[in-house]
């Protein structure tokens, strides 16, 4: 049979500024029909390029300059590479035949529109239907899609949405003509593990419903692995592998998919073993002295909460009560690493803003300990606090935002030394000196935040970080947003430099295969209270909490033999209510914390709390 879609020899250049840029080399490869084809590769290998090539949306200086597209649209073939974008043909094709999902929801959807009017949008301009019979099509594709509510969602908007519901709204959009190809750009990227699982185990399922063909791009092994019938490489413009999924995984042939697969992080990884990045980065960290130790922890958190009130809809509403954050108490042991784990609106963040003193607990209270004593941190003032400032300092997750425009590297660098009263010419130094230790050429200092990749970009978030020589830093993230192997890169970079510098970190992270291979120590957080906490190989080992276990279950692993459980994953797993005994929680229940084994707790509800052996 023949494929249903065939890319041969394509090739796309940008133009820009009188030159000129290759980005696909001569590309050739067949999405068959009913399977689905993994596209793989890291930023930059031309995923997304192909995929905006076969929709006919590439950038206006960007031009397909060779090679065809083919496309059997029922018993005709269709050449896309030679239709014109806007025209007619391209028009009818576009959404009817071949659909695209994209990687961040909340972009592409119209903060303007309703989800019932976007997602029927497509069957009102392709089949000319009217409302009635618009409406009733597109409540039947999210509930198909898995809305719990299809009625309502036709009123709601997408900032009311979450980011899984909003993932699944893009779907039902892409799905509503039942296309033959759906094309997804980093479907999950920006998702939870637990909600990236759901979508998964919903295009598998879609795809088994409707036969459809399924072009999957992404730099995440662990997808490949769970959801891809073939795969294809593609290394700066160029197929440098492909083949059936099983064939290339197990027995990879090229050098480039190798290095892949070894900088992802895996819970089988031998006790001090490191990441394998494609591109070491030579950081050259200083040795610096050993800072007076405090006698407990460097970080105590003692039971903080933390409430929001959210404004009414409309005026007669009641003002609606959030609690982000419940009794949550942490500690971290100079030069260790606490993970703190859990879903987005688990209230990870807003603890870590709290110790920043960015929001003020409720209640409760946190305790730093420079090696003169434990001191309430929201109780500081004048110099106290000023010295805090320097002491803890935060690593944000978005590297293209955390980093001014407007700001060279050496201003980025300088500007908390200048504000710290750090003398010039000390500046100068620490700069190059911080360069070099992140793995930077100081003859990028005069350079602007724009010029550097996402990973370099990181870098130089960690250097400022690093700039006040700090004991504590607070990592939200700081690798979600990168491809796996810079991800190897900066992860590496700071298990050195806390060797190096005998750092203390809070990171923040809902990925549990990061968190094995940074931590010391774990604590899982769910709607806002700690559930779980243990020694690293502890909760791997043994983890107790359901919760815990589904966290654990939704990572995706590039191995063949550690396949995804959908059914693990499925309902929603952060509801307290739904949770096994001895484990489940009313609305205004907290249960409380008991011990399965030295160090290791779990949090048990009220009529079921007692002591786990």
């Amino acid at each position: 049979m023949n494929p249903l879609l065939s890319i041969r020899d394509l090739t796309v250049a940008f133009r820009n500024q009188g030159e000129t840029f290759t980005a696909l080399h001569g590309l050739s490869l067949d999405v068959a029909r009913g399977r689905t084809l993994a596209l793989v590769g890291e930023s930059g290998s031309g995923k997304s390029v192909t995929a905006q090539a076969i929709l006919r949306i590439l950038p206006r200086t960007a031009a397909i300059t060779g090679g065809r597209i083919l496309f059997e649209d029922g018993a005709a073939q269709t050449d896309i590479a030679a239709l014109p974008p806007d025209g007619r043909a391209m028009r009818a094709l576009r959404g009817r035949s071949v659909a695209m999902i994209f990687q961040e929801p909340m972009t592409c959807l119209s903060p303007l529109h309703s989800i019932g009017d976007q997602v029927g949008e497509a069957l009102r301009v392709h089949t000319g239907a009217g409302r009635r019979e618009a409406d009733a099509r597109t409540r039947e594709a999210l509930a198909r899609v898995g809305f719990p509510d299809p009625d309502r969602a036709l009123r709601t908007y997408p900032f009311e949405l979450s980011g899984g519901l909003r993932q699944r709204a893009m779907i039902a959009m892409a799905l509503i003509l039942k296309p033959a190809l759906l094309v997804a750009d980093e479907p999950t990227t920006a998702l939870d593990v637990t909600t990236q699982a759901q979508i998964l185990a919903l295009l598998a399922r879609l795809q088994d419903e409707t036969g459809m063909s399924i072009l999957l791009i992404t730099h995440d092994l662990g997808v490949v692995a769970n959801m891809a019938h073939d795969v294809a490489v593609l290394y700066r413009g160029r197929l440098v592998e492909s083949g059936p999924r099983d064939v290339v995984m197990r027995k990879p042939g090229h050098a480039y998919l190798r290095a892949l697969l070894h900088a992802v992080p895996r819970f089988d990884m031998a006790p001090g073993e490191r990441l394998t990045p494609i591109r070491p980065a030579d950081a050259v960290i200083p040795a610096r002295a050993p800072a007076a130790a405090p006698a407990g922890p460097i970080l105590r958190v003692e039971g903080i909460s933390k409430s929001f009130t959210l404004r009414a809809g409309r005026l007669w509403d009641r003002p609606r009560v959030v609690r982000a954050v419940a009794d949550v108490s942490l500690a971290i042991p100079a030069g260790t690493t606490l993970g703190l784990v859990g879903e987005s609106g688990s209230g990870k963040t807003t603890v870590s803003k709290m110790v920043m003193r960015a929001l003020k607990p409720d209640s409760g209270r946190i305790l730093f300990d420079d090696g003169a004593g434990p001191r309430d941190v929201h109780g500081l003032a004048d110099g106290d606090l000023f010295a805090y400032r320097r002491a803890v300092q935060f690593v944000f997750q978005d590297p293209y935002a955390s980093l001014d425009p407007r700001m060279t590297v050496r201003q980025i660098l300088t500007e908390p030394m200048e504000i710290h009263g750090i003398a010039a010419t000390d500046r100068r130094a620490r700069t190059r000196e911080l360069m070099a230790m992140v793995g930077l050429d100081a003859g990028a200092l005069s350079r602007y935040p724009h010029a550097f990749s996402g990973g370099q970009r990181q870098r130089i978030g960690i250097a400022r970080a690093l700039a006040l020589e700090p004991r504590l830093l607070v990592l939200d993230e700081p690798v979600s947003a990168l491809d796996v192997s810079v991800q190897a890169q900066i992860l590496n970079l700071l298990k050195d430099l806390q060797g190096a510098l005998g750092l203390s970190y809070l990171i923040v992270s809902h990925n549990l295969a990061v968190i094995d291979y940074m931590a010391d120590a774990i604590s899982v957080m769910c709607r806002g209270r700690i559930v779980e906490e243990a020694p690293r190989a502890a909760l791997f080992r043994a983890p107790a909490h359901p919760y815990t276990r589904a966290l654990l279950a939704a990572v995706p692993d590039p191995s063949l033999d550690h396949p995804l459980d959908f059914a693990a994953v499925s309902g929603d797993l952060s509801d307290p209510a739904c949770w096994p005994e001895p484990y489940r929680l009313g609305p205004d229940e907290a249960g409380r914390m008991e011990s399965v084994e030295p160090g290791h707790r779990v949090r048990l509800g009220p009529a079921q709390a007692r002591r786990v052996a």
